[in-house]
């Protein structure tokens, strides 16, 4: 579905990544680890479109996309793409539903639809006694689900998210796990993760390691689908 071809950047003469090659299939959960300065963010940044490569190709369905115009690009990670961060990055002044439902506006979606299908994305995923509260008053798993939510407004190809579970607990960290598996066999949505957190990579279809801006190894593992269901 995404393939990244021999991506390359550096900032000033700090090399980042170096000739990196990735391919991401639809319905996969890929997770990608290493330590810290290794790429990883970057990498995802790249294929997300929020940042551009200084050589290579990204391609969506056999599509380049590295010719698009800033404008074109928004609008085509608007429809197509999701994202997560270790921080929630809800607005504060908005509530739970008016956050989810903010990217499809963006879209073009009426305010009515939007927030109607926001809600029923908090719901699904366990915060419909939440629609109206604001980001302070909610838990930290809480603002993590709305996230979550936020980032499958728009029906996205991908998911890509950064270090989703970085600032929970051990329960909230669970749960945001199980949220992912679960959304992966309910929806077929794909997820691609940058973590240090070896309890993602337990759901992963594949874990990519980095090191020095390469690939050094990646790890295709076979989830049945009962080993999806045993995760906390």
């Amino acid at each position: 579905m995404i393939r990244l071809e021999r991506i390359s950047k550096a900032y000033g003469n700090l090399e980042v990544l170096s000739n990196v090659s990735l391919e991401i299939k639809k319905n996969e959960i890929i997770t990608i680890v290493g330590p810290s300065g290794a790429g990883k963010t970057t990498l995802l940044q790249i294929a997300g479109t929020l940042d551009r490569p200084d050589f290579g190709i990204i391609s969506y369905d056999d599509q380049d996309i590295g010719a698009f115009n800033d404008k074109r690009l928004s609008e085509f990670r608007n429809r197509n793409i999701g994202f997560i961060f270790q921080f929630h990055q809800l607005l504060p002044e908005f509530t739970a539903c008016e956050n989810v439902a903010i990217p499809a506006m963006i879209g073009g979606t009426s305010r009515k639809k939007a927030m109607a299908k926001a809600a029923e994305l908090l719901d699904m995923l366990g915060l419909s006694e939440r629609l109206r509260h604001k980001p302070a008053q909610m838990s930290g798993g809480e603002r993590q689900r709305a996230a979550i939510a936020r980032a499958l407004i728009n029906e996205p190809k991908v998911i890509f998210a950064d270090e989703p579970t970085g600032s929970l607990d051990s329960r909230n960290r669970d749960e945001i796990c199980s949220i992912i598996a679960d959304l992966r066999q309910r929806l077929g949505q794909t997820f691609v993760i940058v973590t240090h957190d070896p309890t993602i990579t337990t759901i992963a279809d594949r874990v990519v390691k980095m090191a020095d801006g390469r690939i050094v190894s990646e790890e295709n593992r076979r989830i049945s689908p009962e080993e999806l269901e045993s995760v906390p």
